[in-house]
């Protein structure tokens, strides 16, 4: 997986966090597969199609913090991530 400060395109623009679709019980090979990005202020109370119940890891870049929520709609417990 990247670190918290890798999380910076080729373009050089910031990144808050990443979401990844694969999983392994190895460490090496968990952030695969497809990749959501989150950009820095992103309010999104829906995932995007084809994302719900799918990311298995994520990695928060530095000076963020991403919540998720159980049910839609920022509805049901709620959990905070941070670098």
């Amino acid at each position: 997986c990247p670190t918290a400060a890798d999380l910076r395109p080729a373009n050089g623009t910031r990144v808050c966090a990443q979401l990844y679709a694969d999983n392994s019980p190895y460490y090496d090979q968990c952030c695969a597969g497809d990749v959501l990005v989150v950009p820095p202020d992103s309010d999104v109370p829906y995932m995007p199609r084809g994302w719900s119940a799918r990311a298995s890891s994520l990695v928060v870049g530095t000076r963020c913090e991403l919540t998720v929520w159980s049910r839609k709609a920022k509805k049901g417990k709620s959990r905070r991530f941070s670098a």
